[in-house]
């Protein structure tokens, strides 16, 4: 009997000049597996402060969860999401290929104008936010023959336009951590008025969420990426956890961790080592 054969998933970073603007390029592709499961076609990613332009180019992508329904559950091949402030789910009724590119909100807001805050947990339709030459990037990205001619095509539509937006700001930050300390420097530092509400709109209208909230997602995917390994090998004490990753006590850390991943912990360690549908969760890196 031959062997079924498994899903693809590939996170893959982007060159060197544009680790400022994309966190990064994700594959799943699962059209090599035309029996996998539907519980196994679910797809399940937590709050996140990225945005990011999805294309689906075969098979179908549908609404699972909150933040995702229009009047038909089927999305559009090339969709838009932005930051989440909570976990979801989407669904493939069958195969499907996708790619992903993962921004910094603040910098797809520099590369084109689009302010973050009204876009916090939201679908839309690619083609009802950006303009002409992103629609061309589109329709090439979802007829290329490959995923590494994709990486290309979107690297080299970004570079020019991301360097220009950065010339008046030549600091990178490329890790999460560093963009999200940057952020609250910058929005200090931007404008002439500094009071507190002006410092959080800006950071609202760049990365569509507050920087306490901000902060708490740096915290929490820091200390997945740091004990992820031991974590998925149940190797892991949650007390000692909470107290390295500088949480009050294990109550918090749960508390947290259910907030943005909608599980504990436990069974965030168990869903990420056992069940397809927490791919994102065994890949990130």
């Amino acid at each position: 009997m031959a062997t079924a054969s498994l899903p693809v998933t590939r996170l893959i970073a982007p060159r060197l000049a544009l680790a400022s603007c994309v966190r990064a390029f994700l594959v799943r592709d699962t059209t090599g597996c035309p029996t996998l499961p539907p519980a196994q076609r679910l797809n399940r990613f937590p709050a996140a402060p990225m945005c990011s332009i999805i294309w689906t180019v075969a098979g179908e992508l549908e609404a699972a969860a909150p933040g995702l329904a229009w009047g038909d559950v089927r999305m559009p091949a090339a969709l838009f999401g932005g930051p989440r402030s909570y976990p979801l789910v989407s669904y493939n009724p069958g195969p499907v290929h996708s790619f992903v590119v993962m921004f910094y909100p603040a910098a797809l807001h520099a590369l084109t104008g689009m302010a973050m805050a009204p876009l916090l947990d939201q679908f839309r339709p690619f083609e009802d936010l950006f303009d002409g030459e992103w629609q061309a990037l589109s329709r090439a990205v979802l007829v290329a023959p490959s995923d590494e001619v994709r990486v290309q095509l979107v690297e080299d539509f970004l570079a020019p336009r991301w360097q220009v937006a950065r010339q008046q700001d030549d600091q990178p930050a490329s890790a999460i951590g560093d963009w999200v300390r940057r952020l609250g420097v910058q929005a200090v530092s931007s404008g002439l008025a500094g009071g507190a509400r002006n410092v959080e709109r800006r950071i609202k209208t760049w990365a569509g969420q507050p920087m306490r909230t901000l902060h708490r997602m740096r915290r929490a995917e820091q200390l997945f990426l740091d004990e992820r390994d031991a974590m998925l090998q149940g190797k892991v004490s949650w007390s000692d956890l909470a107290a390295h990753g500088g949480y009050a006590d294990q109550a918090h850390l749960c508390r947290e961790t259910r907030q943005i991943t909608g599980l504990s912990p436990t069974e965030l360690a168990r869903a990420s080592r056992d069940d397809e549908s927490y791919w994102i969760y065994r890949i990130w890196n």
